[in-house]
């Protein structure tokens, strides 16, 4: 009899997949475990690690621009520190952020499923993210420093450089190689692994959108890896593909490049409109509204966000019938966007709402992402896009949808999901503090530049003149206050991980989805049986609030 039959028969039930114990015990038993429970959260380790580094460099940029001229390093250092930091935060959180961690973890559970379709190339995947995050990092300590391009790797800079870029080509095109495998394994569980009864129209929202993104992570990646391939081929031979002093053409690298990264926007936000879908809900007491609406928005997503990358481009000299369709298309990708939105707010109107932390930083996603969608489409008018193009505003934008959506998404999902996964439950009151810190410091961080870009302040620069000075200053000071709500974050969800107060009950927000129907934290194979699912997800009903003390123990 094994250990786990045995405390079946004495205990009536099977161990806690944190309490399983398979072929290997202790470390081993984790980094070699096939339980997408478990690769969940080696993901968000991993993750969580490699953020903070990225917040690091991220923290020294805002202090050394906090008053004109040089602070505490050069420019050459701030080069790198920029581009390791766009690195990290795109290629090692924002991308596989979601999906990775959260997607791991409860897709299978919410489809009523074992495991993922493929549980060894699951755990491969991990492997492959962690060797080029590892490589990303590393290049710091290898002769001639880290790569000083950007994140983008624009040629020709990245071909003349004389620092460390195909070392993080290198990674960028291994973590590539990751997010395939991930989206393979996605799309075919979705397919294939459904519970009995679970039609397309019975899924939960959160599937929808990560059944969307998987798509565009196993259709748009080999684009940029090909593309950063070649990078490393011309600059290893002297092949004249991008560079123009080879005959090379640096334009051709751009639309390339943007084929993959305009859709990873939406691999990067789809994910977190899955969890805001999945949110509102719950915590409105409240049948979702326009469940097909924001179902096939997702899609519809997906397929307008694969369409729009020259809005990009508007500057490299396209011809005016390319920036006239890339312009339309631009506007036609905010509909479906503004469709989920509208959604979220009437589900959460007349709703019987209980402002917890997963819905605080779910109504955060909805405000932030709403002005950085905003301000996208006011990019997509060519005029305009003329004047801000490559200023501070174009920064603000960007960290708005994917700081202020995904980040604010992921932090939801991890708030949300977290007494599900430990069978813990984190400081409440502490969590709405560091909330408002995050929320505060955030705005304060980034509102500015868009201020200072409409003014003429250029991106990536080092220095600048001194009528920025103030905004500049007030977004370093918005920095501190940003990274004081992380580190508060940090310390409430590790502690709570050991410390927290034990859960006793399944359901512990009063949910309707699979997960909040099996034990916490879930068995090995998630399901004693494999459920037969007859209603439809989201039938909440009004007032059916639960006390903490009903919740935790």
């Amino acid at each position: 009899m094994t250990a786990n039959e045995a405390a079946i028969k004495t205990n009536g039930h099977e161990p806690s997949y944190l309490e399983y114990k398979g072929k290997h015990t202790g470390i081993l038993g984790w980094i070699l475990s096939t339980d997408h429970k478990r690769i969940g959260i080696l993901y968000l380790i991993s993750l969580a690690i490699f953020f903070l580094v990225g917040v690091t460099f991220g923290f020294l940029m805002r202090l050394e621009l906090i008053a004109p001229g040089r602070t505490i390093m050069d420019a050459q250092t701030y080069n790198s520190f920029f581009t390791l930091h766009g690195v990290i935060m795109i290629f090692l959180f924002v991308v596989p952020g979601i999906p990775a961690v959260f997607g791991n973890f409860v897709l299978p559970i919410l489809i009523g499923a074992k495991d993922v379709a493929f549980p060894r190339i699951n755990l491969m995947s991990w492997y492959m993210y962690v060797i080029g995050g590892l490589l990303a990092v590393t290049a710091i300590l290898l002769p001639g420093g880290p790569a000083d391009t950007g994140w983008t790797f624009y040629v020709p800079y990245a071909v003349r450089t004389n620092t460390n870029v195909v070392v993080a080509l290198l990674a960028a095109f291994i973590l590539g190689f990751s997010s395939i495998l991930t989206g393979l394994n996605f799309v075919t569980t979705v397919h294939r692994l459904r519970a009995p009864g679970m039609t397309w129209f019975k899924m939960p929202l959160s599937i929808w959108s990560l059944y969307a993104t998987a798509w565009v992570q196993v259709l748009a990646t080999p684009i940029i890896g090909i593309t950063l391939l070649l990078v490393a081929v011309e600059r290893w031979f002297g092949v004249g593909i991008f560079d123009p002093a080879l005959g090379g053409d640096p334009v051709l690298y751009q639309h390339l490049f943007w084929i993959y990264s305009h859709p990873a926007v939406y691999i990067m936000i789809l994910p977190a409109m899955g969890v805001v879908s999945e949110i509102i809900p719950v915590f409105a007491r409240r049948t979702i509204f326009g469940y097909k609406f924001i179902a096939f928005s997702s899609i519809a997503i997906a397929l307008f966000g694969s369409l729009v990358w020259a809005h990009h481009m508007f500057t490299v000299g396209m011809s005016d019938t390319g920036q006239f369709i890339f312009s339309l298309l631009t506007m036609l990708v905010a509909i479906p966007s503004a469709i989920k939105v509208f959604n979220w707010v009437a589900t959460l109107y007349k709703g019987s709402i209980d402002l917890s932390t997963p819905l605080l930083f779910v109504l955060a996603f909805i405000f932030l992402f709403t002005i950085g969608g905003l301000t996208g489409v006011m990019q997509g008018v060519l005029s305009i896009d003329i004047q801000i193009h490559d200023t501070s505003f174009i920064v603000a934008h960007f960290h708005y949808v994917m700081f202020g959506g995904t980040g604010f998404g992921f932090f939801a999902a991890m708030h949300y999901w977290f007494p599900k996964m430990f069978g813990r439950m984190y400081n409440r009151k502490l969590a709405k503090t560091y909330f408002w810190f995050l929320f505060i410091g955030f705005n304060l961080l980034y509102f500015p530049m868009f201020i200072m870009g409409w003014l003429g302040m250029p991106r990536r620069y080092y220095d600048y003149l001194p009528e920025f000075h103030s905004y500049h200053l007030i977004s370093t000071i918005g920095s501190w206050i940003l990274v004081a709500g992380l580190l508060l974050m940090v310390y409430n969800i590790s502690r709570s991980v050991f410390k927290g107060k034990v859960v006793t009950e399944k359901n512990v927000w009063g949910g309707e989805t699979l997960e909040w129907q099996i034990d916490t934290p879930p068995i090995h194979e998630n399901f004693y049986d494999i459920p037969v699912v007859e209603a439809d997800p989201y039938q909440y009903k009004m007032n059916e609030e639960k006390s903490e003390k009903e919740v935790v123990s």
